[in-house]
């Protein structure tokens, strides 16, 4: 069994950064991947930004060059640092982490974006 628990989410206005976490724990056998998803009602969800175990991160072009992906393997954990935030990043985020092809999803956390 995997728990994330994700935190840092919140209310901001246009232009303004919030920091998100991700703590993994319980069964962690392989850190394949973690990444941050988000997602709007009505809308699928969709990748954000993602890490993979020899560092590498990639980032949907609608956030490329604002937000940036890290990690502390110490303690199991991701962050999202989301920079020149706009109204429409605002939704449910979501941490997930892949292990070896187990997909293990946190319970999301909000951002708003909003004047």
């Amino acid at each position: 069994q995997v728990q994330l628990v994700e935190s840092g989410g919140g209310f901001v206005q246009p232009g303004g950064s919030l920091r998100l976490s991700c703590a993994a724990s319980g069964s962690i056998f392989s850190m394949d991947s973690m990444g941050w998803y988000r997602q709007t009602p009505g809308k699928e969800r969709e990748m954000v930004a993602l890490i993979v175990s020899n560092g590498f991160a990639s980032y949907s072009d609608s956030v490329k060059g604002r937000f940036n992906i890290s990690r502390d393997k110490t303690k199991n954990t991701v962050y999202l640092q989301m920079n020149m935030l706009k109204p429409e990043d605002t939704a449910v985020y979501y941490c997930r982490l892949n292990q070896r092809g187990f997909l293990s999803w946190g319970q999301g956390t909000q951002v708003t974006v909003s004047s």
